[in-house]
Order: C-alpha cells, then structure tokens, then sequence
C-alpha cells in the first residue's frame, strides 16, 4: 500500500549497542521511527497513516499556537488559518502536510527541503531544509532557514518527537525536564503568564514518573549545561534500569512543550497493531506558543539571511 507520508528515507548507523534504524519521512520531513539495537527510541505509526498527534514531525515557521491564528506588527493584522479549530487557534506551522524534496541522502543521513511561500497571514518567502544523522551516539537534527524574500521574516522553529523505552511501560519511565518557568495557559492552551516551577508539581527538574502527569504544557528558561558545547537543557526518560533517552538542544531552543496523552495509538510490538495507550512528547522549540504576538523567543530574518538551529536525541545505557 502507498505510504501516507511520502517516501520513507531509512538511516542505519552502527553503534555500541547493535544497529540504528531510523525512518525519515518527505511529507512534513518526520521522525518516524529511531530505534537502537532493537529497542524503539520515538514512538512510530503505520507507513499507511498520517503522522498521529503530529508525531514526530518538524514546526516551521512557528511552533505550538498563535491565538485565533491572528498577529500584528506595526498597526497591520493577519489572519492565518485556524488549523486547531476547536480551539480557534492557528497550530504548528505551514510545512505539516507539505512533501519535502530530497537534497541529499547516504546510508546514514537525509537532507531534505521545502518552501514556504507567501500566502494569506504569512506573506513571506522562506526556503527551509532539514538535516538527520545517525551515528554511534544518536541521531542529531539540523534545520536551516532561509528568508528568500524581500522583507524581515518572523520565524520560529520546532519539532514534535515522542521519546520512549521500547521495552519498558512509558508510565514507569520518570521524566526530566531542564526548565525553570512554567508557561502559564487558559482554556484554549494560549500563553496568559509564566511562573517559576519551583516548589510546584510543574518542576520536573528531579524527575518524575510519567504515569503520575497529565501534560500539554509549555516551558520557558531552559537550563544550558556543562557540556562543551553549550546545549539549552537535556531532556530525558529513563527506565527503571538506568536507560535513558535524552532530547538534547542547542542555545536557540529556549523553550519546551511536554504533552502526555492516554490515547496515542502506541505499538507496543513492532508491526503489531496499533492500541489507545499513554505517549510521551518533548517537543524542542525555539519560541513560546504565540510568539507571533507576544515576541517571547520570536527570530526576525533579514532577508537572504539564514538561520541555523540543532537539536537531537541520544541513548545512554543500552547494551547490545
């Protein structure tokens, strides 16, 4: 049967722990499968299904919502379509059913563009590109974005990967998030405030268990490490035996969604099918929900400038 995402570019690496596999997909430029040595790191889907819950797919030109799909600059107002209607909102970019066209591709990594066009609420002209490669250490996501029109181009950008353990319950993984603001929301998930997660249960710095929580939640202030290279906060699962999955990123990616759902079709074995169960999203994001509006993390291209930003996924403690 035709894929529902396009062509399935698969990545291979060889690593400590027995082989990665990862799947690639050209519509939306997806994460639809990683796995190392056997074990599933991202929760995947049938090749026949659109991605559910916008699994694993990339967010450009904004991340997350813009309130009522509607944002200004200077005395001028935009409407943009209303892509979460039953919130009135205007949800995860332009690229999300957009079929991307392959620029390179070798056994180990894929790169893979798209344009967005000018067009009603976002009358500029961006050419975007999306690198994955897998390696010994994990799997490393680059996107560049690149204003080829003629006017300052506001621009944030974000992915949607849900993490887990494959050989493990995701409720008995405990889950760290490295963020110290908690964004604050009303009733349609629109940005109303911030507040500090210490001393509150939205401070998951030390960890908690995942079947504990029930997330669709923002945060701002993510922690830069220790590490050489400066990454913005490391988020992790890890199992009961020390594995961990970890979503890493580099300085831009200042913000973080998490969301736990109980119904994400999950594939507990792989070509099994699929059942209503509880998922896991660490969504990396280089702006706050309705940074259109509020400015919070929002980038502004000159035009034929470009911009480059880097996250990743890396598992530690898995054997082969």
């Amino acid at each position: 049967m035709p894929a529902a995402t396009g062509m399935q570019y698969e990545l291979t690496a060889t690593t400590p722990a027995g082989a990665a596999r990862a799947t690639i997909t050209e519509v939306a430029a997806g994460l639809r499968a990683y796995s190392v040595g056997g074990t599933d790191l991202v929760e995947t889907f049938p090749v026949t299904e659109q991605p559910p819950m916008a699994a694993g797919i990339v967010l450009v030109p904004w991340p997350n919502r813009i309130r009522d799909g509607v944002w200004n600059r200077g005395g001028t107002s935009r409407q943009l379509a209303l892509t979460e209607p039953a919130r009135h909102n205007a949800i995860h970019g332009l690229l999300r059913f957009t079929p991307y066209h392959e620029l390179d591709f070798s056994g180990s990594s894929v790169s893979l563009g798209a344009t967005v066009f000018p067009q009603s609420g976002y009358p500029f002209h961006l050419k975007t590109a999306v690198t994955y490669a897998l390696g010994a250490t994990g799997l490393s996501v680059t996107h560049i974005v690149h204003n080829a029109g003629h006017t300052d181009a506001p621009v944030a950008i974000g992915a949607h990967p849900y993490l887990k353990i494959g050989d493990v319950p995701t409720g008995d993984l405990v889950l760290r998030v490295a963020a110290a603001t908690h964004i604050d929301v009303d009733e349609r998930m629109n940005p109303i405030g911030e507040s500090p997660v210490a001393g509150t249960p939205h401070d998951l710095r030390a960890g908690v268990r995942v079947d504990l929580l029930t997330l669709d939640d923002g945060f701002a202030d993510v922690d830069v490490t220790d590490s050489p290279a400066g990454l913005r906060g490391e988020h992790s699962l890890t199992a009961p035996d020390g594995r961990s999955v970890t979503l890493w990123g580099d300085e831009n990616m200042r913000y973080v969604q998490v969301y736990t759902p109980r119904t994400f079709p999950v594939q507990s074995v792989p070509g099994a099918e699929p059942v209503r169960g509880l998922a896991v999203a660490i969504e990396p994001m280089t702006a706050a929900a309705n940074a259109f509006n509020s400015g919070a993390g929002l980038r502004w291209l000159k035009p034929g400038e470009s911009w480059t930003v880097r996250w990743g996924i890396r598992p530690a403690g898995f054997t082969a």
